[in-house]
């Protein structure tokens, strides 16, 4: 049994003791909480006495303790009483890891900004605390950490270690720094949660999935790639490949090759301003054209989908894939997501366009027989993709953004996992002030801390 209060700093002139905490007799018998126990809140914990006041509303904390905590006024929280240890623990307490924080003001995480504040105005709603570190607060971190938090607007405080860490550093450098490293072991040590704890890249993946006959009628041939003699001879098994770098994201450095007849083979590139095209007359000399790339990084060689179309223009899919509140993978929401002009991929940050998978399926080549079928093929899809990663991998994940193609027979395909799904693209084609993503992996974080 748990309750929600909301935080009242309790001045020198309301108290009997620096060491005690005000509740309203109902909670005090609602929870039989003893005079004296343990209060805890993340890392924090302090031997505390039960002032039971009549007219207490929430939780009244004194300001000298409150200060040690990190709670604020106007702060909520969720409690639960646990008579074999007598303790009182208040939370969760979550902390959120940013790559960085900007000196713009009122946008400290620049265009992640708003999905932080979202965040946190849907855990005070629910009951808990959210603080945003980065790599910088952690390396100077002791018993507590300095964080940035959002309450009428942003502010830095003092937290202690906290019950949850959400992972969304979108750097493999500042995951491989070794005081993240050691944070992520300490809080997991502690016997704390930290999920979405690392990047996925694209040979992970696909290895991973392979391992799984389950999920083995959505994958298409993928290998890390190797040399000239892998691509000729996986351009002798399938018409056209997609060479991806394995740690790539928005669709930056991907290559498409087509073997458009026996003496013509068709190279696209594609950059943030502007997409290529050129032909060659053998397959040598487009590999010696791209070699440099392909040293420069590692790249994953794919079998190249013959995507459904809407005017002219390949369709993909997004799905987020979230744990619910009893820790099942659930489709929390699925977009389509139509190519730009002339662009290799559907990506928003190269000219694509969103739309809803109904209006989607509808206007392309999919036959219209196969169209609901289909759309009940994508939710299972990504959830069957979802659950294999978790079976399969030893980290903790709570979400993957799960990018699938469908083909003119109707047949669903894995294009690739995202463990860092993107929180500003607008995938959720929703107008409301907290998106239903947001609030269920508020929902989440309260199941495994316990509340």
């Amino acid at each position: 049994m748990s309750k929600k209060w909301t935080v009242h700093i309790l001045n020198a002139g309301q108290l009997y003791g620096q060491q005690m905490i005000r509740l309203n007799p109902a909670t005090v018998k609602a929870l039989k909480l003893p005079d004296t126990l343990s209060l805890h809140f993340g890392s924090q914990k302090h031997t505390v006495q039960i002032h039971s006041t009549p007219k207490q509303t929430g939780i009244g904390i004194p300001a000298s303790l409150a200060s040690q905590l990190g709670l604020k006024q106007g702060m909520t929280v969720c409690g639960k009483y646990k008579a074999r240890t007598n303790s009182l623990h208040i939370g969760p307490l979550i902390a959120v890891m940013m790559s960085r924080t900007y000196a713009a003001e009122g946008q400290p995480f620049a265009s992640n900004t708003a999905f932080c504040e979202e965040l946190s105005e849907a855990i005070r709603m629910r009951g808990g605390v959210v603080y945003f570190i980065t790599p910088s607060n952690i390396e100077k971190r002791s018993h507590s950490i300095q964080a940035k938090f959002y309450q009428n607007g942003w502010k830095s405080g003092t937290f202690p270690l906290p019950d949850a860490v959400y992972n969304r550093l979108t750097s493999r450098r500042y995951e491989g720094m070794r005081a993240v490293k050691q944070f992520i072991h300490e809080t997991k040590q502690r016997g704390f949660h930290v999920f979405n704890e690392k990047y996925l890249d694209k040979t992970e993946v696909f290895s991973t999935l392979y391992k799984d006959a389950l999920v083995h009628k959505y994958m298409p041939e993928s290998h890390l790639f190797k040399n000239f003699t892998m691509l000729k001879h996986m351009l002798s098994r399938h018409r056209t490949v997609y060479l991806k770098p394995i740690s790539g994201s928005l669709g930056k450095g991907i290559i498409r090759i087509t073997k458009a007849s026996a003496n013509k083979y068709v190279c696209h590139t594609s950059s943030v301003n502007r997409a290529s095209r050129t032909e060659y007359v053998r397959l040598t000399k487009c590999f010696a054209a791209i070699a440099g790339k392909l040293k420069s990084r590692k790249y994953q060689i794919q079998q190249g989908i013959s995507l459904i179309t809407v005017g002219g223009r390949p369709v993909d899919f997004r799905a987020l894939v979230q744990k619910n509140n009893t820790g099942k993978w659930r489709v929390i929401s699925i977009v389509a997501r139509i190519a730009g002009s002339d662009h290799v991929v559907s990506n928003l940050a190269r000219g694509g366009t969103l739309s809803k998978v109904t209006y989607a399926l509808s206007h392309s080549n999919l036959p219209s027989s196969l169209i609901a079928r289909v759309s009940s093929g994508l939710k299972q899809a990504a959830v069957d993709i979802s659950a294999s990663l978790e079976k399969h991998l030893e980290e903790h994940f709570a979400e993957f953004g799960v990018d699938l193609g469908v083909d003119t027979s109707g047949k669903v395909w894995l294009i690739e996992v995202n463990s860092k799904p993107s929180k500003n693209e607008g995938t959720q084609l929703s107008e409301n002030r907290i998106r239903p993503s947001v609030r269920k992996m508020v929902q989440y974080i309260h199941f495994i801390s316990g509340y």
